[in-house]
């Protein structure tokens, strides 16, 4: 298995080349960004997208445990994601494109261990779909963000785009194939918060005009009732 893509005329390899070819033309300083946003910066962003869904979803009301119960979960599937990546790399046994390729511009050093299925595409993509169950809109972001990874990964010579695939089709697989487990299992923990004196790091306290207009509906309803109970009597006389 350790001899996958060694041939040059593969498309895994010729795609490699062509992507980590970019960094040989990009200046000194954007090959820096590049290494930082791939190794870094992306996993802060995802970190950043995920707490501005929890943000939004805590006002869905009724629907605000359970959707803070999927932004819970993305992160829970990265690290299973991660962890069943150990076998598969153990059993694959791919090495570094660096190792087995000459004049690939690597931008991170260091980097000893086997190259398939790439880590950093795993988690990205796993808190990605966990985050797009929750919330569509910010979901798309971060899907979007872990794409960029899966392209950075490349771009920094440390990974063949096999790798990256690899990783974005087992972090998607944990994620939805646990989902309902993960679910069953943890909503009705993130229920229990909501009714807690935390209750509001699982569904924010509605607004005064939102008090005011489910007051004016209660009274309403109880009025109707009220006025539904009078005719009744009156039809009984």
């Amino acid at each position: 298995m350790a001899g996958l893509a060694l041939d040059g005329s593969n498309p895994d390899v010729s795609l490699l080349y062509d992507i980590n070819g970019l960094a040989k033309d990009a200046p000194h300083w954007f090959d820096r960004v590049m290494e930082f946003v791939g190794e870094y910066g992306i996993i802060i962003g995802l970190a950043l997208v995920t707490l501005a869904a929890w943000w939004s979803v805590r006002k869905r009301r009724q629907e605000a445990p359970s959707a803070v119960a999927g932004l819970v979960w993305a992160p829970l599937a990265a690290g299973l994601a991660l962890v069943a990546n150990i076998p598969i790399r153990g059993f694959v046994e791919r090495p570094r494109p660096f190792k087995d390729h000459q004049g690939l511009d690597v931008l991170v050093a260091g980097k000893t261990d086997f190259s398939f299925v790439s880590d950093h595409a795993t988690l990205t993509m796993a808190v990605a779909v966990g985050v797009f169950m929750a919330h569509r809109a910010y979901g798309v972001a971060a899907i979007g963000l872990a794409l960029l990874e899966g392209f950075c990964r490349v771009y920094m010579g440390v990974h063949y785009p096999t790798d990256v695939i690899g990783g974005f089709a087992l972090g998607t697989a944990v994620t939805l194939l646990l989902a309902p487990l993960a679910m069953m299992l943890l909503t009705p923990l993130t229920t229990a918060v909501a009714g807690s004196r935390v209750g509001r790091l699982i569904r924010a306290e509605p607004a005064a005009a939102d008090q005011d207009a489910d007051e004016a509906r209660a009274e309403l309803a109880e009025s109707r009732s009220v006025g539904g109970d009078h005719g009744n009597k009156d039809l009984a006389a």
